[in-house]
């Protein structure tokens, strides 16, 4: 044996190759957790900058809001204090000359070097509204184009009657209002309107301009005419009342266009000169007829808030000096202990080398000999050959059922992608809208799938507090009451005593809303959902009981499994993606409590979570 040791080559050695593999474990487990470091610190960077440029852009949006119906800034303080506490960014409004408007921040303070924006409704391409981009003018600002209560009255009626009309066709629509007040029947659901609907349900009322309306575009043809005059064109252009089609999608907008620029011009090209000639004349005139309706241009500062200056991510030389010698500690000690373990371990390993080496019938199982190190590490290997097989099921089922949740959404994108890119198919709102459909389904999907993660991994955060279980059963209801009365099940919440959780709300309320919504599914019109809340000891018991048509005794074990349905036909008219009730297990663990379900055929089912209770504020 000595002789045969000693003709083993140095770097075949078990010793050598596990203190070369462990510093190279040590050196890539250094290096993989500072690229991880840096890597989450940029994303976080990234991301909070891409949320500081959303607040950036909802705050200017807000403040073109306030100044398109506000013909001066007064009263602009509560709005910018606000929206300060919603984004946490200072914000501070000021007039061209820097002359103090509204600011967050105390007084005093300093403003920074440039201003973020400036804020013009009159001049902007900042606010998403239809329209804005098109004429630089907020849609909002409406003037004198703003209707008078008894013009509304009469269009909401006109509207009222096109809306019958329609739904006499079958055509589902509802009324909006655009800034002026005037009434839009816009079809619901991405119902296509036939052209015979709407010449049969078109009076042509809601497309013509009503008096307060006719009286501003004259306003406007006057206050333009000059223009048009030095331009060399026509000063009486034709103006027609656009953005209010009777039955549409679209919004609204007051901005008039032009149905014909100029007549007896034959020259190629000077008609389109002539347009936008004509257009620059009606926008510049209209400006000014909306110009004592809005607030002065402002400038718009953004700061960071009470907090000083955003955080620079600089590493020094001395926290450099502590990863490099924390990385050569590791090393040492990695090396070190690993000379020691592999010594120890070598003698054993080679038993059970010879205990693998036996023939192909007898090393299925390793035989266990003794209750050392060895003995629990053959046990540990028989084991694991069981769990692999049963892992490896696991693993093809779990593949085949999120390949299904997948595959119709996915198939769904990508034909309607396919026939609009060979040109079958126009990418119109109907088709955008069922395609964000899709969508939405594969990221609810996948949200569900990373729940489940993140619970499996122990990852899942929760911020536990003292919650009032009345007021969680009433928050549950009131999110899903829209979707029982549609489906014509009665909602009710019941509580005995004043029961306290100690949970996380947000994850409380998730958890809850699965068994509604799973509740509401499975329960017939004129049907009942009940959620309960009691106190038992230091538990508080939450139940969601409905009167459904039930779960069959053969399926009860099985309704907290992930993707089991009890329809198998799989069909989401019948139940969802089946990854409801396995999360409300997932987070009733992870408060440290149980989940339960109960049921009989034909009556209606019971789940049944049993919740850490709080003490509530106040008692001491």
């Amino acid at each position: 044996m000595n002789r045969a040791r000693t003709r083993i080559p140095l770097r075949k050695r078990l010793l050598v190759r596990l203190l070369i593999a462990s510093v190279l474990i040590a050196v890539c487990s250094v290096a993989a957790t500072a690229w991880l470091a840096v890597t989450t610190t940029t994303r976080a960077l990234r991301e909070e900058q891409g949320q500081a440029l959303a607040d950036d852009m909802d705050i200017l949006a807000q403040l073109s809001g306030y100044a398109a119906a506000h013909p001066d800034w007064t009263g602009v303080e509560a709005t910018v204090r606000d929206l300060s506490a919603r984004t946490g960014r200072r914000i501070a409004l000021t007039t061209a000359d820097r002359t103090p408007l509204a600011d967050s921040a105390p007084r005093g303070t300093s403003l920074p070097p440039s201003a973020a924006a400036t804020v013009d409704p009159l001049r902007t391409d900042t606010y998403s509204e239809p329209g804005a981009q098109l004429s630089g003018t907020d849609p909002r600002v409406v003037g004198p184009y703003r209707l008078t209560p008894l013009e509304r009255t009469k269009l909401d009626a006109v509207a009222r009657a096109r809306q019958g009309c329609l739904s006499r066709y079958g055509i589902d629509t509802t009324v909006t209002h655009a800034p002026s007040g005037r009434p839009v029947v816009t079809a619901t659901d991405s119902t296509t309107v036939s052209a015979y609907a709407l010449d049969e349900c078109g009076d042509g009322q809601l497309d013509t301009p009503a008096p307060t309306e006719e009286k501003a575009l004259t306003a406007l043809q006057g206050r333009a005419g000059g223009c048009l005059t030095r331009a060399g064109l026509d000063p009486d252009i034709p103006l027609t009342f656009t953005g209010l089609p009777g039955t549409s999608g679209r919004t609204p907008t007051m901005a008039p266009v032009f149905a014909k620029a100029v007549d007896g011009i034959d020259r190629p090209g000077d008609g389109k000169a002539a347009l936008r000639a004509a257009q620059t004349c009606f926008e510049t005139a209209r400006r000014a007829q909306l110009d004592p309706y809005v607030a002065p241009v402002a400038e718009l500062f953004l700061g960071v808030g009470d907090d000083g200056a955003a955080p620079r991510w600089v590493m020094s030389p001395a926290n450099k000096a502590k990863v490099i010698g924390a990385a050569g500690l590791v090393l040492a000690v990695t090396v070190a202990v690993t000379a020691v373990v592999a010594t120890r371990l070598v003698r054993p390993l080679r038993a059970l080398t010879e205990a693998a080496q036996q023939p192909p019938d007898r090393h299925a199982r390793v035989p266990v000999t003794t209750r050392d190190e060895t003995g629990i590490l053959a046990e540990a290997f028989n084991d694991l050959a069981e769990r692999r097989e049963r892992l490896e099921a696991q693993r093809k089922a779990l593949v085949s059922d999120v390949a299904h949740e997948l595959r119709s959404p996915l198939t769904n994108i990508r034909g309607w992608l396919e026939v609009t890119r060979d040109g079958l198919v126009e990418p119109d709102t109907e088709l955008l809208g069922a395609l964000h459909e899709e969508a939405l389904l594969l990221q609810r999907v996948i949200d569900d799938l990373r729940d489940l993660a993140d619970a499996d991994a122990g990852t899942l955060r929760l911020h536990r507090e003292p919650v009032p279980a009345d007021d969680l059963l009433a928050q549950v209801t009131a999110a899903h009451r829209v979707a029982a009365d549609t489906a014509g099940v009665r909602l009710r919440t019941e509580t005995e005593g004043a029961p306290w959780l100690d949970a996380d709300p947000v994850r409380l309320r998730q958890a809850l809303g699965n068994l509604v919504t799973n509740a509401v599914r499975h329960t017939p019109p004129d049907g009942t959902v009940t959620l309960t809340a009691r106190g038992d000891g230091e538990r508080v018991v939450l139940e969601v009981a409905d009167t459904g048509t039930g779960i069959a005794a053969e399926d009860l074990p099985h309704v907290f499994e992930r993707f089991w349905r009890a329809e198998k036909s799989r069909s989401r008219r019948t139940g969802g993606s089946g990854l409801g009730l396995p999360i409300v297990r997932q987070l009733t663990v992870a408060h440290g409590g149980t989940a339960q379900a109960a049921s009989t055929p034909g009556t209606g089912s019971v789940f049944t979570l049993r919740l850490p209770a709080a003490t509530a504020p106040g008692d001491g």
